[in-house]
């Protein structure tokens, strides 16, 4: 099945009862049962629940994965994997990462005894020089965020396989339709499926996909456990913006690559980081794991000036200023104040995320009225 019939049908069939085609919310937190422990697989909603159930086997089918789980969020879905560490284990991660996914880590995790590598992974060989018997868990981003690099998937997962570690990739701006991490050797993918999946600014959500039984297993036990599941209508609105996921993508790359070319030599940037260019680092990786190269675009202001930066990010008037990415709204975010606040101005900084560093999530608007309104904001 290709993957927009998948993202119309994949874990959905009629209701067998009225007939309706599309899934049914279950508004219930419980289930009957005939006797004790005889059930239709339904006991309690924390648990498991037919529309998230649904939405779940269709992420899997997206993903080319067998099992999805469901979370309320995206850090939800993190810290269920987290969980499978132990105090004296050790993470290698990127230095480029979401301000939440480094909060995480730094904050909630290392006072547990968890060690965290945060490593350039431009070259995966440098990850070689991190991995001991203590490496537990490789956590990726491709393209991270904000400055877009990209990582060999391939590559980390055969380092990921030499050490015995578990392998994770946070999918979140690729989405599915670019880039599907398992088939390249990921043991487990990650989404904020408020993002691109859900595609609508109405939910916050997160996902794991893995393909392993045993792992799917322990990662189910602490999700019953600790219960940071959604409830069925955000998995509705999440099943209803999947079905336009294909469609959606196919204008977000159009856009994103007319604006990228059109910021890559105006006066009044320094700086466009976009994976599309033949210049961009690793473009030729993101070329081959990569389907097209998505709507983020993140552009270094000349003017470094904190005064001209937040000017010029309150003078759009179609790109809204908002945290999150991914909706079919442009939105524009400098994650030195916003997402990334959590990271040290020192440690963001040796990575590129500046003050004067803006990150655009291109949208399906009409791409003549996004370039007018950069245009008339950069001239602030």
């Amino acid at each position: 099945m290709k993957f927009a019939t998948k993202a119309i049908h994949a874990g959905q069939s009629p209701d067998p009862t009225t007939g309706a085609i599309m899934t049914p919310i279950y508004q219930t937190s419980t289930y009957t049962q005939a006797s004790p422990g005889e059930h239709k697989g339904y006991e309690y909603s924390r648990g498991t629940n037919p529309t998230r159930k649904a939405l779940e086997d269709c992420l899997a089918a997206l993903e080319n994965g067998k099992f999805g789980l469901a979370f309320s969020s995206g850090m939800a879905a993190t810290e269920t994997v987290l969980k499978l560490l132990r105090p004296g284990d050790e993470v290698i991660t990127g230095n480029d990462l979401y301000g939440g996914s480094y909060r995480i880590f730094t904050k909630l995790f290392e006072p547990y005894g968890i060690k965290f590598h945060f490593v350039d992974f431009s070259n995966p060989e440098i990850i070689r020089q991190y991995l001991n018997e203590k490496t537990r868990l490789i956590w990726v981003e491709t393209p991270t965020n904000p400055t877009l690099q990209i990582v060999d998937i391939r590559a980390v997962a055969d380092l990921a396989k030499e050490a015995k570690a578990l392998f994770a990739v946070d999918n979140t701006f690729a989405s599915p339709y670019l880039q599907t991490p398992l088939d390249l050797g990921a043991d487990i993918v990650m989404h904020s499926v408020t993002k691109y999946i859900g595609g609508h600014s109405d939910i916050v959500m997160g996902a794991l996909v893995v393909n392993d039984e045993e792992l799917y297993n322990q990662l189910f036990f602490y999700y019953n456990a600790s219960g940071g599941t959604p409830g069925p209508q955000d998995c509705f609105l999440a099943l209803r913006g999947i079905k336009t996921l294909h469609l959606r993508m196919k204008a977000h790359c159009e856009n994103g690559r007319a604006i990228a070319e059109y910021l890559k030599d105006h006066p009044k940037i320094e700086r466009v980081y976009w994976p599309g260019f033949s210049d961009h680092p690793n473009h030729h990786i993101a070329r081959n794991q990569m389907r097209d190269f998505g709507g983020m675009i993140s552009i270094v202001l000349k003017d470094n000036s904190l005064e001209n930066t937040f000017r010029v990010a309150s003078s759009f008037k179609v790109f809204s200023l908002a945290e999150s990415l991914g909706g079919v709204e442009s939105l524009l975010n400098h994650p030195a104040s916003m997402t990334h606040g959590s990271i040290p101005k020192d440690i963001r900084e040796k990575v590129g995320v500046l003050d004067n560093l803006l990150r655009l999530s291109v949208g399906v608007e009409d791409i003549e009225d996004l370039l007018e309104d950069i245009e008339q904001a950069l001239a602030k």
